[in-house]
């Protein structure tokens, strides 16, 4: 039997609709209620049975929600998370934080402040096959780690509008507070947390603005390295086609390597291989290939609301210093007067 929770959704776009929604569906949790500003989200809502608001305060009075997932363009985080902190909501806010550094201080405040339990959505914390490559670090099947290499592209234009017809917000600076790296390295940087047990502890990047034409950045490329010294490479793109090769994950080790293919993004499957460091012998790794990393999201999420000894594994601190990374690596490529810096 599920922990049947009644989730809200704060933004009815196309990722909390494609994939958190159904994704609260199979882990057994009821979809309560939507907030969303737009006549079409909400007329969604209301065709897949969910209770429909056109205002956040109507959401928050609604008592049947014990849970909500923040998932409205990056600057209405703030607003959100600070309102359902103070109605005592357990909130799984999407990545990034937020839009701006002081935006996200500031819900981290209200999380404190409020003692609710809160969670910023990095959902590859529980593709299974990620979760795989954990349990086989942590046996020692790698020796000592001593990289992590991700690479984590698609293709996002201009005229890309989502389901429901909106503007890509995701292209806009003041919305977004950045482009590809603002809104796919968060995944890779958590990730070397989650893989390793290190939080990277310094990171630089360069960006560029090469072959798409809006003012953010198209493209990057991070290096950083954890406190014990393992070094992280990260390239994050939105002008790799999507029909190219562009989903990459590598942990190498001392007595071995792990390689993931596809298993970064949205969808359930992919592989993972490990490959001996004395032979050079591979082997492909087991996991389950049918669940996504959405639908565990919510399963983990939901059994730590209904049981607080698992709550360990989230941290609004942790996460805060992801946050801090970012913004670490956008600022040293503004120090070197990188592509965007005049824009």
């Amino acid at each position: 039997m599920g922990d049947n929770v009644g989730w809200g959704i704060v933004g009815y776009g196309w990722v909390a609709r494609d994939y958190m929604a159904p994704g609260i569906r199979a882990a057994g949790h009821r979809l309560v209620a939507v907030c969303d500003p737009g006549e079409g989200s909400r007329q969604a809502a209301d065709a897949e049975g969910a209770r429909a608001y056109a205002t956040l305060p109507e959401l928050l009075a609604d008592p049947e929600i014990e849970a909500v997932y923040v998932a409205t363009p990056n600057h209405l985080h703030r607003e959100a998370v600070v309102a359902l902190s103070r109605a005592g909501k357990a909130v799984l806010c999407e990545k990034p934080m937020a839009a701006r550094l002081g935006d996200a201080e500031a819900m981290a405040e209200a999380v404190r402040g409020s003692g609710i339990f809160y969670g910023t959505a990095f959902d590859q914390r529980h593709h299974p096959g990620h979760r795989a490559m954990r349990a086989l670090i942590e046996a020692g099947r790698l020796g000592t780690v001593t990289a992590v290499r991700i690479v984590y592209a698609c293709w996002l234009d201009r005229a890309w509008t989502s389901v429901e017809g909106l503007d890509n917000w995701r292209i806009d600076p003041v919305q977004a507070g950045g482009g590809a790296l603002m809104d796919l390295a968060p995944h890779g940087i958590d990730l070397v947390d989650f893989l390793t047990g290190e939080s990277i502890a310094e990171i630089v990047a360069l960006t560029q603005a090469r072959a798409q034409d809006y003012a953010v950045d198209d493209g990057a490329l991070l290096i950083g390295r954890t406190g014990a010294g393992v070094l992280a490479n990260l390239h994050v793109a939105y002008n790799c086609p999507d029909a190219l090769p562009r989903r990459r994950l590598e942990v190498v080790g001392t007595r071995g390597m792990l390689t993931a293919i596809d298993t970064m993004g949205q969808v359930a499957g992919g592989t993972v291989t490990f490959t001996d460091g004395a032979g050079g012998r591979s082997e492909e790794i087991a996991f389950d290939t049918q669940a996504s990393p959405f639908l565990e999201q919510v399963r983990a999420f939901g059994s730590a609301l209904r049981r607080p000894e698992e709550r360990g594994a989230y941290s609004v601190e942790r996460d805060l210093h992801t946050m801090r990374l970012v913004v670490d690596a956008y600022e040293s490529e503004r120090h070197r007067g990188g592509p965007l810096a005049g824009r």
